[in-house]
């Protein structure tokens, strides 16, 4: 089983993602993170300052994170796919990245989407930005990340017999607790 995190910055990802740690059962496998790793590792700008070169390596992360052995073992990241299209899409509109980039990105959402058995997508509801040295802290940046996911997971736009990942999203809103009951609901109806 293969499950993804999904979300503008600031909306309760990491805090799931640990919580799932703790209370979800010992079969499963967790990548806590893409984005930090990538900037860590690869000493690039990430956020506004992300480019072609940031993007394809965030990319490269999300294809190595997806192509896991999800029949054998559980896994769930932190973020997927999906997030690196979004982001792309961000960038290339800002013209920091480039379109064939913004192409290849699309193609992996497509591909590696239907290898997702569920994506949460955390709900931005009330929760506030706050600063922990990496994260953007822009406003206006998270409302327009938060505006292209709405737009793309309702876009009737995709290819026929892929983008099967939109049915696969389960929106997570609420406090931690109500978001927790949803997550084990859903994951323990795909057991």
């Amino acid at each position: 089983m293969l499950i993804g995190f999904t979300g503008a910055q600031c909306t309760g990802k990491t805090t799931l993602l640990n919580m799932c740690k703790t209370q979800c059962s010992d079969d499963w496998n967790f990548v806590d993170e893409v984005t930090r790793k990538v900037k860590r590792e690869r000493k690039v700008m990430i956020n506004e300052a992300g480019d072609d070169l940031t993007q394809l390596f965030i990319l490269k992360e999300h294809l190595t994170n997806h192509v896991v052995d999800s029949d054998s073992q559980n896994w769930i990241l932190d973020r997927c796919i999906l997030d690196g299209y979004v982001f792309t899409k961000w960038l290339h509109g800002q013209g920091s990245v480039d379109k064939w980039v913004l192409d290849h990105a699309g193609c992996l959402l497509s591909m590696l989407g239907e290898r997702l058995d569920l994506i949460f997508y955390t709900e931005p509801d009330d929760i506030t930005i706050e600063d922990d040295g990496e994260r953007s802290v822009n406003k206006k940046f998270r409302d327009d990340i938060i505006s292209i996911y709405e737009e793309v997971m309702a876009s009737s736009m995709s290819t026929p017999g892929r983008d099967t990942w939109r049915r696969k999203v389960v929106r997570l809103s609420g406090d931690v607790d109500t978001r927790m009951r949803t997550i084990h609901e859903h994951t323990n109806n795909l057991k």
